[in-house]
Order: C-alpha cells, then structure tokens, then sequence
C-alpha cells in the first residue's frame, strides 16, 4: 500500500490566505493609483442610478395609488345607478385633500361630470381623447402624457379606466396637477451637482427638481434619442454649449423616465486622498492581517488535535463528552462527536436488546409453527389438505405487518391490526376467540408496539395457554374513555391454571414495550382458570396526527 501523503499545517494555508486576498487588493490599489477617476464614475453611477430609480418608483407608487383609487371609485354603487350627482359627491369626498380629481365622460368623450368643479357645470370635451381611446382599446388603466387641461388651465395628465354596463359613462379618469409629483423628485437626494426632471413620452417636462431651472412643458433638450440612449448606461451630451453626463431610468408601469444630468467636468473630478489613504490602509490591513492569521492558526491547530484524540476514542469505542473549543464550528464537531458516542452506546444497547429479541421470536415462531401444525392437523382429513391449511396459517403469520405498510402515516384501525395480528393463531372454532371494541385509528408506532404485544399474548397461548388446549377461548375487548384507551386480554383455559415461576422474556417485553414506549399502565392478574392482561394505553400516545413518516413514504401534497 502506498504511503499515505501528509497534509500540510494550517498556517500554510492561513497565510496563503492572507496573501490571496491582499495580493489582488495591492493590485487594485495600484490600478487605482492609475484609473481612479473610472472607478469614481462607476460608484458615483451606481449611486445616481440608484437615486433615479427610487425616484421614479415613488412616482410609480402614487401613479399606481390613483389607478387604484380609479377602480374602487369605478365599483360605485352611485355610478352602477347612473346617479352622477351622488357619483360626483362621492368622488368629492372620498378624493378630499389627496390633489387628485375625478372626471366622467361619455363615448363622445364629452364630460360628465368634472370634481374640480360643481356637478352640473358646463363642461366641455375631453382635453385628453388619444389616451382615452388607446385606454378603450387596451381594456386597462391607461396613463396619458403631460397635456394642458382646458378646465384646470394647468399642466395636467390623467388616468383612463375604461367601464361597461354604466350608461352614459364609458370612461372614468384620475387627473392630477404636474407640480405635484415635484415632491416624488425632492424625496431623494441627489450627489451633489446633479439634477433630475421627470419627463413623458414625448421628453415634455412633468416635474423637475429645485435648482434645474425647467418650466413643467418644457421640452428636455437631452435623452431624446430613445432607442440610442435607452436605459440605465450614462451618456454623455451637449446642452447650452456644455458638456454633461446623463442616466435614466424608465418606468414599464407608465412609460415616463426620470432623467438626471451633472457637469461632465464636477463628474470626473479627481480623488487623489482618498487614494492615498487606501493606500495607507492597505499596508495597515496587510500587518494587522498577518498577525491574526498566526494566531488563528496556532489555535485551529490545538483545536484539531483535541478532535483527532477525540475520534481516535470514538473508534475504539470509548465515551466521548463534548468540549469547549474557542471556533464555534469545531466546537459544533466536538458535540456531533460527543452525540455520536451517545448514540453508539445507546446502539449497542439497543443491538444487544435486539438480539435478545431475535433469539426469543426465533423461538417463539418455532414453537407456533409447531403448535400451528397439531392444531391444523386435528381437523385435517387428508395430507393435501392439512398442507394447504398449514400453509395458509405460516403465509398469514408472515404477513402481520402488512398492514402497517399499507397505511403508513395515515394510522391503523385497531380492529384491523387484531385482526392481522390474531389471524395466523386464531382456532377453528369460532367460539373460542372473542373481539369486541369501538373503532378507534392509531399511529404507525403505537401500532408496532401493540402489534407485537398482541402477537407475544397470541404466542402465548398457542404455545401453553388458551389456545394449546382444545376447551380453551380468549375474550379481547377494548373500550376508549376521554384520554386512555383499555385494553383486555382474557384467556379461559377450561382447567385450573398452574402459575409458573417468575416472569419470561414475553412478559418483560409486554411490560417494557408497552409500559415503557407508550407510557401504558400495564396489570397481570392471575385467575383459577387463566390470567388476564389489562393495558390503560393515554390517548395522546396513539394519536394518528403524532404518526411520523417513514423515509421511504412520499408526504402527502
């Protein structure tokens, strides 16, 4: 076998490492010495247009919120009436103070009804129709451009919802002054030099900040080549003789951009300490870096040897307990070691039990299957016969966990685990096996405890008790209460019961198993014609909901 190659120590890799990261940050000092106005821009970039998006979505937020108001207004009792008077006041009241106003027109677009003035006023056309109609044709909410409204005499623009079934309404609409989404634009706060205008389809001005000097209507004289400068990238462009840097974003809600520009000169400005001090920071980082990585490495390396001890014991299978390490993920190790040692010598317990088990069922089986043999063969006429009926009872004794299988997490019905379980013992005779209960479903895992208490009661009197002798019968019956279920086991054995010495491996495993797994209260009470076992099992430990699935059963969807 060839030589196991040896690893190296964890300081090498520590320190390498170290230099991994402060290499490459060298480097990039370096290329900032030589290209720190690039890297200025690309931050200052993300910033700004991180900036204009946030402006543009709180644009997008209060556009959105009247498309909404537009649909609750729309659902108006008053307008399915075809009352617009009622309609109009409650428009008015409900959109008091909000800047917003409502507008009802008819498939001429004429107006309805108009809450920037009193219902019944004369109102013209629609100031808006090419929304209006592209509305009718979308089906949707609609957002128009920047127009002039004949009835506000401001800067205006609206929000189309199209409405059937409402006559003569075909059309309702939010509109809003401009200047009023000029706050939307002031909630973010631009780097210093830069300025934002939103601005609509058609590059007119809707709102601009403070310092831009834009009139609302005004034509923005940047970005209005779409298809060129579409997007968040910058560009660069001349206005007024002066070269400035531009970035946008659009809105896919309205169709509007927010446009925000800065001197290309206050752009590019250089940043000379700020590189300096990188620069001194890095050689601080590299030293102190170095330190930390020589002391990491010498504690790892304690650590990890108290492991290697640790899972050398493991092995051999001694004790391990957990330790305090000062890494919490080698302290985690420690703990999974120390839980591995205790499950491996509750394992070996529970093996060594297992194998107690296996040994007492081998004989168990041996002994049923013999005694199956002198039952069947009593009412055997012939050996085909006998053979048939011999095997039935062996096929049936095989399959007793069947029916746990079939039914996994959704529980047993306890007649049905007696039934499979009581089948392959169950005499000729009807009479000398009675079964009586309510129906009650019970957990998988409670179902394997009482299954093999009903088989280890059932091997029992095949082998020397109700069931060996032919006068002899078993009445099983069970009752449930508010929170314990009963369980009786009676054999009759149709002569005096001869008590034997101590108690047998079955009725450890009757108290154990039942007692001990589910929390039962287990009594064996000695007639003169046969014993009787009483088991007072709690609800709560049968409950079908506290089933738990098996690793190769699918969860239900």
């Amino acid at each position: 076998m060839a030589a196991t190659q040896r690893g190296r120590p964890i300081a090498v890799y520590l320190i390498a490492l170290v230099l991994a990261i402060l290499v490459p940050a060298l480097a990039v000092a370096l290329v900032l010495l030589n290209s720190f106005n690039d890297s200025q821009q690309r931050v200052l970039a993300a910033l700004t247009n991180a900036t204009v998006q946030a402006m543009g979505q709180s644009v997008d937020r209060e556009i959105s919120g009247m498309a909404t108001t537009l649909r609750v207004l729309s659902t108006s009792q008053a307008l399915e009436e075809g009352d617009l008077a009622a309609f109009h006041d409650r428009s008015l009241s409900a959109l008091a103070g909000s800047g917003s106003y409502l507008i009802a027109v008819d498939e001429n677009f004429q107006q309805l009804l108009n809450t920037r003035v009193d219902y019944g006023d004369e109102l013209g056309h629609s100031s808006d129709p090419e929304t209006a109609i592209s509305a009718i044709e979308r089906g949707v909410a609609t957002i128009s451009p920047l127009f002039f409204g004949q009835v506000a005499q401001t800067y205006v623009f609206n929000v189309w919802l199209p409405v059937t079934g409402v006559e003569p309404v075909r059309l309702v609409a939010m509109t809003q002054n401009a200047r009023n989404l000029v706050p939307a634009l002031q909630s973010r706060q631009l780097p210093e030099g830069w300025h934002a205008a939103l601005v609509d389809t058609n590059n007119a001005v809707i709102a601009a900040t403070a310092q831009s000097n834009l009139e609302i209507g005004s034509i923005l004289p940047i970005r209005q080549d779409l298809e060129e400068n579409a997007g968040d990238s910058w560009a660069q462009e001349q206005w007024n003789g002066d070269r400035v840097v531009t970035a946008e974003w659009r809105s896919g809600y309205t169709g509007w951009r927010i446009i925000a520009w800065a001197s290309a000169g206050q752009v590019q400005r250089p940043l000379q300490e700020s590189v300096m001090q990188l620069g001194v920071w890095g050689v601080l980082i590299a030293l102190l870096a170095s330190g930390v990585a020589a002391l990491i490495a010498r504690r790892i390396g304690s650590s990890v040897q108290g492991l290697r001890l640790d899972a050398a014991r493991l092995g051999r299978g001694e004790a391990v307990y957990p330790r305090t390490y000062p890494v919490s993920e080698i302290a985690e190790i420690s703990e999974a070691l120390g839980e591995a040692s205790e499950q491996r010598q509750t394992a070996d317990r529970d093996i060594r039990f297992l194998m107690r088990e296996l040994a007492h069922r081998s004989k168990n089986q041996m002994a049923v299957i013999a005694a199956m043999a002198k039952q069947t063969a009593r009412g055997a006429s012939d050996i085909p016969t006998y053979v048939a009926a011999l095997e039935r009872r062996i096929m049936g004794l095989a399959r007793s966990t069947d029916l746990l299988l079939a039914h996994g997490r959704a529980g047993v019905m306890l007649a049905d685990l007696v039934d499979q379980q009581l089948a392959p013992f169950r005499p000729a005779e009807e009479s000398r096996l009675s079964i009586e209960g309510p129906d009650i479903r019970i957990n998988p895992q409670g179902a394997q405890i009482l299954g093999m208490a009903l088989h280890e009661l059932a091997t029992n009197a095949t082998r020397h008790g109700a069931f060996a002798a032919a006068e002899g019968r078993v009445e099983l019956n069970w009752q449930s209460s508010a929170d314990t279920l009963s369980i009786c086991w009676r054999e009759h054995l149709g002569r005096k019961l001869v008590v034997g010495e101590g108690s047998g491996f079955g009725t450890i495993v009757l108290r154990t198993m039942v007692g001990g797994s589910l929390g039962a209260q287990v009594r064996r009470e000695v007639h003169e014609d046969g014993v009787e076992w009483i088991f007072a099992v709690p609800l709560s430990a049968l409950d079908p909901e506290f089933a738990a699935a098996r690793p190769d059963e699918p969860m239900s969807p």
